[in-house]
């Protein structure tokens, strides 16, 4: 499931992060504004379904802007605010490593796959509906999550999305997207996972000691995994955007550089993603650490979020480049990265 918020959902990400980039140089900025009359002429031979993966699965810098709709373009432009945007193809080629595969299909029910050679999950997005009416295209997206047997996983969060294509200027551009979020209130998977999360969080057989416990320093509470996972979310987030603000950094491997505590202007040393309280390192009774950069420009890293002494006998939670988030049970990083289960 964290492979669509990469593949098909990381443009809410890169165009929120474009809109505190800086500027883009400007003879690249006028080479993706200006289309020649031949170009255009040669895309109009495309269909919206082709101009929308083109848009999200092209490794061509520019093919992601060039199919946004000219009033977004002028208005980057105008603020200096497309930097975000230019690494987006580079985004699109860590989907496809060794044990990540990405098919796109032109025509068909099926959009895409996506599949992880190591965890045996799967995500098929189909075609649900497609509906022409002139100029404009919507185009109704569906998701299916599979593993290895090929027995569909519950989600019951599962998302709607519909894409509306618009022609402008003899080229396809995606002009809104929608998204609804289904919550069946009586589904019996989604009340399973609901009351299991709502068991009071033990260590050793005994409850977990609440927030204030004498001896225990601010930001060291053992949390839920709810909470832990939902803050390795927000700092892959944070390096997805901070990966497309500073390419010729790429990701960080030092959380401070991820802060949002500070005055001035974001900077390559203090991005203002993530609050500083996270930035710290130590959460919910987890310590949260950044590895693995080479670079520059770094093209990976490895995320973990190992049990305190406060909270022994917790699950480790590690992750990296891909944003899928992986646990081990022995509570020990190496092993999580090396052969750990993916959260579902």
């Amino acid at each position: 499931m964290r492979r669509i918020i990469v593949a098909v959902c990381a443009l809410l990400v890169v165009v929120a992060g474009a809109w505190v980039a800086g500027a883009w140089a400007q003879q690249t900025v006028h080479r993706i504004a200006q289309t020649t009359t031949a170009q255009e002429t040669a895309d109009i031979s495309q269909t919206p379904r082709q101009a929308l993966i083109e848009m999200f699965f092209s490794k061509t810098p520019g093919d992601f802007v060039k199919h946004l709709p000219m009033a977004t373009r002028t208005a980057l432009e105008k603020s200096g605010n497309l930097a975000a945007l230019q690494g987006y193809s580079l985004l699109v080629s860590q989907l496809q490593t060794q044990t990540n595969s990405l098919q796109t299909f032109e025509t068909g029910p099926v959009l895409f796959v996506t599949e992880n050679q190591k965890t045996g999950q799967k995500v098929e997005v189909t075609v649900a509906s497609e509906a022409m009416r002139g100029d404009r295209d919507d185009i109704e997206l569906s998701v299916r999550v599979t593993k290895n047997s090929g027995e569909a996983q519950q989600t019951p969060f599962m998302p709607q999305m519909t894409f509306s294509m618009k022609q402008e200027s003899q080229l396809w551009t995606l002009n809104e997207i929608s998204v609804t979020v289904h919550v069946p209130l009586a589904d019996p998977d989604f009340l399973k996972a609901i009351t299991e999360k709502m068991k009071p969080t033990t260590t050793s057989g005994s409850f977990a000691r609440p927030s204030g416990t004498p001896g225990q320093a601010p930001g060291q509470t053992a949390g839920s995994d709810t909470l832990v996972l939902g803050a390795m979310r927000t700092i892959l987030t944070a390096e997805v955007t901070y990966f497309s603000t500073y390419p010729t950094v790429g990701f960080t491997c030092t959380l401070s550089n991820l802060d949002g505590f500070g005055g001035g202007q974001p900077n390559e040393h203090q991005a203002m993603l993530i609050n500083s309280g996270l930035a710290s390192g130590k959460r919910y009774g987890f310590v949260f650490t950044l590895s693995g950069c080479g670079g520059p420009p770094a093209t990976s890293f490895h995320l973990t979020a190992v049990p305190n002494e406060t909270t022994i006998g917790r699950k480790v939670f590690c992750a990296d480049q891909s944003a899928v988030i992986r646990s081990s049970d022995d509570g020990k990083a190496a092993t999580c990265m090396a052969s750990g289960t993916p959260v579902q």
